[in-house]
């Protein structure tokens, strides 16, 4: 197993180190001279971006001093987003570069679709010695000497300042496409999430709870990127929604109490008229799931540890992440959902979508979830989605049906393409009203 794994590792880092080196060729090297200052520019900016992008990871993952991890996360996130977008433009532009080559030869070929058409012969009257005008002989008029075509071997397209002009349209035209996705991306995390609203009627709720409203986040992600002011804009919005009941369903966090209760604070601000609650995701248990269920609690949200509360008109349940077994703290769903009325109405907050079929044998009515980000950075949906079984928004599974959040933060680059962050009001309805 661990000789797969090095296996494994190894060809990442070989297709990654490919990857990054076919990109340097295309924007550095066929852009530039070998000697030029640009070129040596350019060659460092490949160098230091995969450089510090590991560090930023290898300082999370080792605990580095908060501020050495907070100098290193911008620019090396930022850059594991550039690449990924950088290296499908430079593809994108391969299909492109032929195409301007054809047209640049099409507009300096001699004899190309700028020249005129072949003069045809003119008639001119002849007229014999001591007589009228009789037959014609044909003529051209003057004209220029003609031209013979070059052979394709001579085209334009083979200039070396043809081939140098083409590389750096497309290459830049892929830096531009670039910069642009990720730093509309990027801004679309740090503004903060929109909200959804989302009707879903169960079959057992009573009249007495149609409308009842669930403000559903989940991967918040505060890291050394995501601070205090993004935890605020969360609390706002959700506050803004006037909802009956918080759940925050797990990746609150990534980093330790020690170093993240400051961007926590402001969840303390988080107002609702029957509580807030919380489940552990699996990055809670990547920074230490025991303190941080302390500490939320300690700021006024009340973790639902493999546990249910009754609300009146429904059974609100909560199980801990699937990651907790790995830890001895998985969850348990007999004890949260093992004695209960089956003829009430139950929601389970469950961080991660595969834990739908325990909600399913379990005759949950509607599980709510996230872990997926939607995807986060396209084409990533599709093996998110591959993984899990719903990738975001409502299904439904036999009696039960499932909500996916797509999440408010972001996990490692604070970015987001094609998969826009939420925070979801979820009304339930009762189909007895």
């Amino acid at each position: 197993m661990i000789a797969v794994l090095v296996i494994a590792g190894v060809a990442s880092l070989a297709a990654f180190a490919g990857l990054h080196w076919y990109a340097w060729r295309r924007l550095v090297r066929d852009t530039t001279s070998r000697a030029g200052l640009a070129r040596r520019a350019g060659t460092v900016v490949f160098v230091l971006g995969p450089l510090l992008m590991f560090a930023a990871v290898a300082s999370e993952r080792a605990g580095a001093p908060f501020w050495l991890q907070q100098v290193l996360s911008w620019p090396g996130f930022l850059w594991m987003a550039f690449s990924i977008y950088v290296v499908l433009a430079v593809l994108v532009g391969e299909a492109v570069r032929p195409l301007l080559r054809r047209y640049l030869d099409r507009r300096s070929a001699p004899g190309g679709a700028e020249s005129g058409p072949v003069p045809e012969p003119v008639l001119v009257p002849t007229r014999e010695p001591d007589g009228p005008p009789s037959a014609t002989t044909t003529s051209t008029p003057p004209s220029t000497p003609t031209t013979t075509p070059k052979p394709a071997t001579a085209s334009a397209a083979a200039d070396p300042s043809r081939r140098l002009f083409v590389s750096r349209v497309v290459g830049g035209a892929a830096v531009v496409a670039a910069t642009g996705i990720v730093g509309n991306g990027a801004y679309g995390v740090l503004r903060g999430p929109r909200v959804k609203r989302v009707t879903v009627p169960l079959a057992r709720l009573p009249r007495s709870a149609h409308g009842f409203r669930i403000a559903v986040v989940s991967d918040i992600h505060l890291s050394p990127v995501l601070g205090r002011g993004f935890a605020q804009r969360v609390v706002d919005t959700i506050n803004s929604t006037q909802p009956d009941l918080i759940a925050v369903v797990g990746d609150l966090v990534d980093g330790s109490v020690e170093d993240l209760a400051p961007a926590v604070a402001p969840l303390a601000g988080l107002r609702a008229r029957h509580g807030t609650y919380f489940v552990t995701g699996n990055h809670e248990y990547f920074s230490g799931a025991e303190p941080w269920i302390e500490h939320v609690r300690e700021i006024g949200l009340r973790p639902l540890e493999n546990a249910r509360v009754e609300m009146g008109a429904f059974d609100l349940a909560g199980v801990n992440d699937v990651t907790g077994e790995n830890y001895g703290d998985g969850p348990d769903y007999d004890k949260a959902l093992g004695d209960r009325d089956p003829g009430r109405a139950a929601v389970l907050l469950a961080h991660q979508p595969v834990m739908i079929h325990e909600a399913v044998k379990h005759g949950v009515d509607l599980q709510l979830s996230g872990h997926t980000h939607g995807g986060q950075l396209w084409p990533g949906n599709f093996i998110a989605d591959a993984a899990n079984p719903t990738l975001a928004g409502l299904e439904r599974y036999g009696d039960t049906q499932l909500y996916v959040s797509r999440g408010a933060g972001a996990w490692g680059p604070p970015v987001r393409v094609g998969a826009p962050s939420d925070i979801t009001v979820v009304q339930l309805a009762s189909k007895r009203a």
